[in-house]
């Protein structure tokens, strides 16, 4: 053991288990045990098995003892799998990047409204309802050609990078970025070239230079970036654009905007398409504001794209269905829905608010961020995420969000991503454990 208290035990345990050498299903010693081997108290073991079962790495059984977690996620990405958590509603669980399923808009109205005129749809109709494409064009950050309905902000980026990139093509990534994105990236057989993100999004000169590779495309994220939580000015927008069109290599690359968090942002909707209209794919998904399951997002760019997008859709999945489509639409249009999206809106900027506040008053000011993610850094990864599991606390590890090696990243360069759109209260007190876990400036 590194040193006998709650965390350094957890921390030793941990290891063994991320290592194999305390295979799934074992048998743990009791607490009583240990403390005797170890010769702390049987508080001290007990604060540490706490820790280990609230990131999810064992479990009790009552009387028959603790044991390795056997829980199978093998149908996970890697990415996915790093970030994966357990139920567990004695934590405050501020891990996921989800949004609060309390700030969604009322389904039940919008359906009953939207039951009343559903049309009879043929196999032959055009993929996206003409109301919601005029709508969502009325909206668009720039005059776009074409657009299309996807299921989720991941599937338009997997349909955008299928018509895109080849085996081996490079593709640039924001650092840190969507681990997702990476997932997809190592299926399709392409190589990441990292481009750092500031408090505006991706940098200009960090893009430049990741074009001196000739990418053939660059994927980033315009609003409530994950997971630092910027978000793209107008400025940086066109400051980027003009990398592009002014780089040698640029001029072949492809732009492909993730608007993830779309309506629940404070921030403008803004796009290189302003200035690179047939070079750019735009995403807005509207999975944050009105709510996962609806598993909808618009895709607009170029007709050239999106009519080959479409084209290939019809041999799979088809559509997305006009019905989702309908109760979007009246989501989008009624009221009482505009309403309680717009709430959310403020309310997620009042958390962010009131969590930097907080840990400013500690002596660690924070950029707020936009959305409902905030970017820490920490001393260590690992030992923060065991203390703040002892402290009933769950954030995610900052490692795979990096687009580059983590064995190559600088050891005072360790994040973590605090969901702060889930705290809904005790803003003073996280921010104390979050202190407490090894923040740094």
């Amino acid at each position: 053991m590194e040193e006998n208290t709650p965390r350094g035990i957890a921390t030793a345990i941990s290891r063994l288990i991320t290592d194999g050498t305390l295979a799934a299903g074992s048998r743990l010693p009791t607490v009583r045990e240990l403390a005797q081997q170890l010769g702390v108290s049987p508080a001290t073991v007990s604060h540490a098995w706490q820790a280990l079962s609230g990131v999810g790495l064992i479990e009790s059984r009552g009387r028959n003892g603790s044991f390795v977690r056997s829980v199978s996620v093998d149908w996970l990405p890697p990415r996915f799998r790093e970030m994966v958590g357990y139920n567990d509603d004695s934590l405050i669980d501020l891990s996921r990047g989800n949004p609060d399923p309390l700030l969604l808009p009322e389904l039940g109205p919008a359906l009953s409204r939207v039951s009343q005129h559903l049309p009879v749809m043929s196999y032959q109709e055009v993929p996206v309802i003409a109301e919601l494409e005029l709508l969502l064009k009325s909206s668009w950050p720039y005059p776009v050609e074409a657009m299309t309905i996807v299921n989720g902000a991941l599937d338009a980026l997997s349909r955008s990078l299928d018509q895109i990139v080849r085996y081996g093509d490079r593709v640039v990534v924001e650092n840190p970025g969507f681990p997702p994105l990476f997932d997809l990236l190592d299926q399709l057989g392409a190589v990441r070239v990292a481009a750092d993100v500031d408090e505006f999004g991706m940098v200009p000169a960090s893009l430049r230079t990741a074009l001196d590779q000739s990418p053939a495309a660059v994927v980033l994220q315009t609003r409530a970036h994950n997971p630092t939580g910027a978000s793209m000015t107008a400025e940086r927008a066109r400051e980027l654009a003009d990398v592009l069109r002014a780089h040698r290599c640029g001029q072949a690359s492809l732009v492909i905007e993730d608007d993830h968090s779309g309506e629940i942002s404070v921030s403008a909707d803004v796009s290189l398409g302003t200035w690179l209209p047939d070079r750019v794919l735009h995403i807005r998904s509207f999975s944050k504001s009105h709510g996962p399951d609806l598993r909808i997002a618009a895709l607009g760019g170029p007709s050239y794209l999106i009519d080959k997008i479409v084209a290939r859709r019809i041999l799979g999945p088809g559509w997305t269905s006009r019905m989702l489509q309908t109760l979007l639409y009246d989501l989008l249009t009624h009221s009482r829905s505009m309403s309680q999206v717009g709430e959310a809106r403020h309310i997620y900027f009042a958390r962010q608010k009131a969590l930097s506040e907080a840990l400013a008053a500690r002596g660690f000011p924070t950029k707020q961020g936009d959305g409902v993610n905030l970017w820490l850094r920490v001393a260590s990864v690992d030992q923060a995420m065991v203390t703040l599991s002892a402290a009933r606390i769950r954030v995610a590890s900052g490692t795979p969000f990096l687009a580059t090696d983590p064995a190559a990243t600088a050891a005072d360069e360790q994040y973590i991503r605090v969901t702060a759109g889930m705290l809904r209260e005790g803003f003073d007190d996280v921010a104390a454990s979050l202190v407490q876990a090894g923040l740094r400036l």
